[in-house]
């Protein structure tokens, strides 16, 4: 079927464009800039684009464009749901850099981006960046950025709004919004609230966010401040286990059941950011000072596991933008120092009657001051370039106290030596985009990026099942690029070939004792994404996009061992894990009447192997397709729409694990068939 599908793109694409509007403006570039500058492929969603999109959180929203994949657990309000750019598989969390309004949102822990602190509603844009922006930003770019602008207070002026939707599963979700502004200062708040029982048994969601955010402008400068919280309460149903050679199959027998009733997770943040931006003559300046704090709890009753985990960031961000000349060329200097400082704490037992006894208690702290500059230089009317470098130190400092008394530590505990050590890494890019005339453009870039390890990386079991330190080396990728847009009004088209060979992959080796993260074997990715959208008539709107990508590791063996299922297991020209060779996306947006619009996704994806299947032996994730439908109606004061996913009522999921003891056993998270939701929205200037 995805084949059909991708013949049928292939001859839409002929004719469908991607040209964005005129002039669109960026931040991801840490200083507005026209995104039709930049060498690379780029995405900017409007807020226009999100309010037609059947997409019911961000993960959802991005799965629409080309070249990002969701893995999604449950189905529930992007609750345990990561995403993949460019086919780094399980990793794709730690090697796609997420922003909001410039911030980082990657954390120094495997939990990955708390989506649902970011109501759509709140959303002005969405900045994608292909491939690019480690110079920029540092760690977690290898495969792009993604910059989250949320509403500026001062552009909307006084509005109240408020938001409710009702859906299946006894979804409950709403949210009341307001803004003030007046010439100089303006101020936003919003208060959000969600609830589900979720698809599957004991998956009961409850999500709670506010957030404030202000600016005072005055002359040339502007100063921002960011407030918010948010808490997440979390039941956690586990997997639906497969094992053929036992005739076990409970994702076709029960495939909303629970494999852990008991299991539950928590998840509470605070965030406070101040930004200053000044113009001094034709400099920009901008300093950052940030500081989130996370509290998440979790319950495992299979592994005996109670965790308390808190993560604090510090950071200071100073930059400046420097315009100037060198005879003919005129230049746009970039520069800055990013300083971040990560304190993770974990305290470990074996129950919640325990905290107050706990078998580990582990620190971890990472300091890392990076220094960048990137210089994008118009070298004639027609020629853009680009040169970036990047040099980031990072200090690792950790302690592991245990208590062999504790209630927990009743099979013998450890504690790993003390850790302090320091890593360095570097970034660089060269780019070029050269218009041929006022319809096509061509752009190219290499670059090199990196990934630093994080504590849950760190920490780990030796080969005799001591706890210890490891500190894996960075990451390298190295990544070539290259691709053309033709454009005419609102037609046009896009495709972009890379290729980034990537060496000392941080990844999970579940198959060798004494191992647990390690630097894998190198490997390489390599695609094509195809993108277009193009506007058939006044009320028709057609979009679509098509993605290749092949990913496969160029030499190594797993060495693995007697008690799993093989010993040194090639991977050289295996497939890397949880990467689909191909997916398409097909959408449109119909103006049946002047104040009503009906619009639809299709997205079909293709078989990939399941985690832990490096050595490709197992059976394959099936294909799937999905189709979503939204139905809006507006008045003066607001909308109302009803939304359909799944409209088919594809059984299917996105992410299953395989056993590393038992050859055929797997373990599946099956996703919600139908779904409908009611919503509506009100707006009062």
């Amino acid at each position: 079927m995805l084949r059909a599908f991708a013949g049928g793109a292939a001859g839409f694409l002929a004719f469908a464009c991607f040209a964005q509007q005129d002039a669109v403006i960026v931040t991801a570039t840490r200083f507005q800039e026209d995104v039709r500058r930049l060498p690379a492929s780029t995405t900017v969603l409007t807020a226009e684009d999100i309010a037609r999109s059947p997409a019911r959180t961000l993960p959802e929203l991005l799965q629409e464009q080309a070249g990002f994949v969701m893995r999604d657990l449950f189905g529930n309000n992007a609750a345990q749901t990561s995403i993949d750019l460019r086919g780094f598989g399980a990793t794709g969390t730690q090697n796609t850099l997420i922003l909001v309004d410039g911030r980082r949102q990657n954390d120094f822990d495997l939990s990955g981006t708390q989506w649902s602190a970011i109501p759509l509603s709140m959303i002005e844009r969405v900045e994608i960046l292909r491939g690019t922006g480690a110079v920029l930003y540092g760690d977690n770019a290898s495969a792009g950025v993604v910059n989250i602008v949320t509403r500026s207070p001062l552009k909307q002026g006084k509005v109240f709004e408020a938001f409710g939707r009702v859906g299946s599963y006894e979804t409950v979700e709403g949210q009341l919004y307001g803004n003030y502004a007046g010439e100089h200062f303006g101020i936003n708040a919003l208060i959000y609230g969600y609830t589900s029982e979720g698809y599957r048994a004991n998956n009961r969601n409850q999500q709670e966010n506010a957030a404030i955010n202000a600016r005072w402008a005055f002359g040339e400068g502007a100063l921002d401040l960011r407030l918010g919280v948010d808490k997440q309460d979390l039941r956690l149903p586990g997997a639906r286990i497969v094992q053929p050679s036992i005739g076990l199959d409970q994702y076709q027998t029960d495939p909303r059941g629970a494999q852990t009733p008991n299991d539950y997770a928590s998840r509470d943040g605070e965030r406070a950011g101040l930004t200053y931006l000044q113009r001094f003559g034709s400099v920009d300046f901008s300093v950052g000072v940030d500081y989130r704090t996370k509290d998440q709890r979790g319950f495992f009753e299979q592994f005996f596991s109670y965790r308390a985990d808190t993560l604090d960031l510090k950071s200071l961000t100073p930059k400046a933008k420097l315009p100037f000349s060198t005879g003919s060329w005129r230049h746009s200097l970039v520069g800055g120092v990013d300083w971040n400082q990560w304190d993770y704490h974990s305290t470990r037992t074996d129950s919640f009657e325990n905290l107050n006894r706990p078998v580990n208690v582990v620190d971890i702290k990472q300091e890392t001051i990076g220094v960048y500059l990137q210089d994008m230089i118009q070298v004639t009317p027609s020629t853009v370039a680009t040169l970036g470098y990047r040099r980031e130190q990072a200090k690792y400092q950790g302690t592991d106290t245990v208590d062999p008394t504790a209630p927990g530590c009743a099979f013998g505990c450890s504690a790993a030596a003390p850790l302090d050590q320091t890593q360095k890494a570097e970034a660089w890019e060269v780019g070029l985009r050269q218009f041929l005339g006022a319809q096509w453009s061509v752009f190219g870039r290499v670059g090199r990026s990196f990934r630093l390890v994080n504590a849950e990386e760190i920490y780990e079991f030796d080969a005799g099942f001591n706890n210890s330190f490891q500190l894996l080396s960075p990451q390298r990728s190295d990544t070539y690029e290259a691709g053309a847009e033709w454009s005419r009004g609102r037609t046009g088209l896009r495709a972009t070939l890379f290729l980034s060979n990537i060496e000392n992959e941080i990844h999970l080796d579940p198959f060798t004792a004494g191992i647990g993260n390690t630097n894998l074997p190198p490997s390489r990715r390599q695609g094509v994404e195809l993108d277009g959208k193009w506007e058939a008539a006044k009320t028709l709107r057609l979009a679509a996009n098509y993605t290749y990508t092949r990913a496969r590791f160029l030499e190594g063996v797993i060495p693995g061992g007697p008690f799993v299922i093989g010993s040194n297991m090639p991977i050289a020209g295996k497939t890397v894990p949880l990467v689909p060779e191909q997916k398409l996306n097909l959408s449109f947006s119909w103006d049946v009447l002047p104040r009503t619009m009906l619009t639809g996704v299709l997205t079909a994806v293709s078989d990939q192997y399941r985690d832990n299947d490096e050595p490709n032996t197992l059976s394959k994730i099936p294909a799937y397709q999905t189709v979503d439908l939204k139905l809006i109606q507006s008045w003066h004061w607001g909308r109302l729409s009803l939304t359909v996913n799944n409209l088919l009522n594809q059984s299917y999921y996105t992410y299953s694990v395989r056993s590393q003891f038992t050859a055929d056993r797997y373990a599946v998270y099956p996703l919600p068939g139908t779904t409908v939701s009611l919503a509506a929205e009100v707006a009062l200037p």
